[in-house]
């Protein structure tokens, strides 16, 4: 008996669990009792008895007038204690290699600071003639791939502040320093995913970067892969959907899902 009743407590843990996650993954704001039932496939009266537990617990919250439940204050903790003890280089380092050997090019992973972008880490291929970045460099949001890839996904009043606060310095001659036609190429961006780069910040080089979304939307990161105009500028089509995908797994990650805001 004290293993059957080991083995209960056991599947009701997972149930519990199921039911937590699954209002992580669904991207509603809040779920019904019938809803769960069914996505679970379990009783309406199982569910009543799980949502009871974890509201005891401020895992989850009801509304009253609604009767529908949202995650609570205490699942939004666990969410932030993970993220704060997450480590974006290592989280990424598997993607960046990832990358570099799929495209036979750098590929880089840059973070913002205030009104610049940094590059934070790299992994770059066996080739004589090679793209190689400095590591904790500031660089301009507006000039490269990495950095306009960040700056298109950035709210569109922290966009507004920015270049309200800059001006668009031109790093190369190639470099966008006209407000409408960044704001135009900002809006490809976002539309797209990803964002380009030839020469915009350093000569002869071709880059892509896409971003990395955090839980509530907000850019996180970005990786690029970028190389020597003459080899990797006519590859550069190839790379776009695999440094696009790459972002989209490690958003994931961060608990990014497709429409978040």
């Amino acid at each position: 008996m004290s293993e059957e009743n080991s083995s209960r407590s056991i599947a009701a843990v997972e149930r519990a669990m199921d039911v937590l996650l699954l209002f992580g993954r669904s991207g509603r704001p809040d779920l019904g009792v019938t809803e769960i039932a069914q996505e679970l496939d379990i009783t309406k009266a199982v569910v009543h008895r799980i949502l009871t537990a974890l509201r005891n617990r401020d895992l989850i919250i009801a509304d009253p007038v609604t009767r529908r439940y949202a995650l609570g204050p205490a699942a939004i903790s666990l969410g932030r204690a993970y993220l704060a003890r997450t480590d974006l280089r290592a989280m990424a380092a598997p993607e960046l290699r990832r990358l570099a050997a799929q495209c036979g090019e750098t590929a880089t992973l840059s973070i913002r600071r205030g009104d610049t972008r940094l590059y934070v880490d790299q992994v770059v291929p066996q080739h004589e003639l090679r793209i190689e970045v400095s590591l904790g460099i500031p660089y301009p949001l507006h000039a490269g791939s990495s950095s306009k890839s960040v700056l298109a996904f950035m709210p569109e009043h922290e966009i507004d502040e920015y270049l309200g606060r800059h001006e668009l310095e031109a790093l190369t001659d190639r470099t966008i320093t006209d407000v409408a036609k960044l704001r135009k190429e900002l809006a490809t961006i976002r539309r797209r995913g990803y964002a380009t780069s030839a020469g915009e910040r350093e000569v002869g080089s071709v880059s892509v970067a896409a971003p990395v979304l955090g839980h509530d939307g907000h850019v996180v990161a970005a990786l690029s892969v970028a190389g020597p105009s003459m080899r990797f500028k006519p590859r550069m089509a190839e790379c776009v959907p695999l440094v696009v995908s790459a972002a989209e797994r490690l958003s994931a990650e961060f608990g990014h899902r497709p429409g978040a805001v």
